[in-house]
């Protein structure tokens, strides 16, 4: 059998390996095929691509990215969700337009994150921040990395669930994508919107569905069973949902290198495996 892996991050967000490390990475993992999919970024993709070439297409590098968006849940509940893109075409002037505004904006809220736990008395600063990790697309991640190295908190894991909690004084909201805009922009670059790790969100199971519901009407075209943080019966219910919406299924391990040390390529926590045959759906 074959394996591949439809979720992985790079340096060009929050990922810890380069793209050009992740080629060989999924090479010594023994996959056929990988997908870039960087958080609401496509600069590494070609990276990826050009250094598999270099290594004769030993393995097959998927253009995608990773769009965050912003899903009404409830009237009062606004939800933070996921679309994959898969086979874009990267260099699509509208998806690099709208990503570099996106970029921007995240900078700003990152700025104003960084003021606000700074005045609090926590070890960091903007400047530190882009000092230490370059022309990253910067995320909470980057925050909670630097915050441990400077002794703000005792773990990655604390600062998450304290002073960068989305319910903490000092963090900041940014603007999102909408599902729907999200969708399109994929569409219009070629690619095919899959909704990643379905079960994160913290939904009901009305709820979900009535997102998978709405999410059809704007043209979502599959789902993510298939995920590293998946328990017990939780890949056979995502698949029910693929089959009672007609969705196909993708599978990814959302490996992030040491940010998220527990998570291996294409192996996730160690008993994933995505059979090469899930690329005819991106097809």
């Amino acid at each position: 059998m074959r394996y591949i892996d439809l979720h992985v991050h790079s340096t060009c967000s929050d990922g810890t390996l380069t793209p050009e490390e992740l080629v060989l990475r999924g090479i010594k993992n023994d996959l056929v095929a990988f997908a870039l999919t960087d958080h609401d970024t496509v600069d590494g993709v070609a990276r990826a691509i050009r250094r598999a070439e270099e290594l004769d297409q030993h393995i097959q590098v998927i253009p995608g990215v990773e769009l965050s968006c912003q899903y009404p849940a409830t009237p009062d509940q606004d939800v933070e969700i996921h679309i994959l893109g898969y086979n874009i075409d990267h260099t699509n002037p509208a998806l690099v337009s709208t990503l570099k505004k996106v970029a921007e904006e995240r900078d700003n809220r990152n700025k104003k994150m960084c003021e606000n736990l700074h005045n609090a008395g926590y070890p960091i600063t903007y400047q530190e921040l882009t000092e230490k990790f370059g022309d990253m697309i910067l995320t909470r991640a980057h925050f909670a990395k630097l915050l441990l190295e400077n002794g703000g908190v005792p773990s990655m894991d604390a600062a998450f669930k304290t002073c960068l909690a989305i319910d903490s004084p000092y963090f900041v909201n940014r603007e999102y994508l909408t599902p729907e805009g999200a969708i399109q922009l994929i569409q219009d670059a070629g690619g095919i919107p899959v909704l990643a790790h379905p079960l994160l969100y913290k939904l009901s199971v009305s709820q979900i569905r009535k997102m998978l519901e709405t999410l059809k009407t704007y043209g979502i075209r599959g789902i993510e069973a298939l995920y590293s943080r998946n328990h017990g019966t939780d890949e056979a219910f995502v698949r029910k949902l693929a089959d009672e919406y007609g969705l196909f299924i993708t599978g990814g391990s959302d490996f992030h290198g040491d940010n998220k040390p527990d998570i291996e390529m294409g192996t996730g926590t160690g008993n994933l495996r995505i059979p090469v045959m899930l690329l005819e759906n991106l097809r």
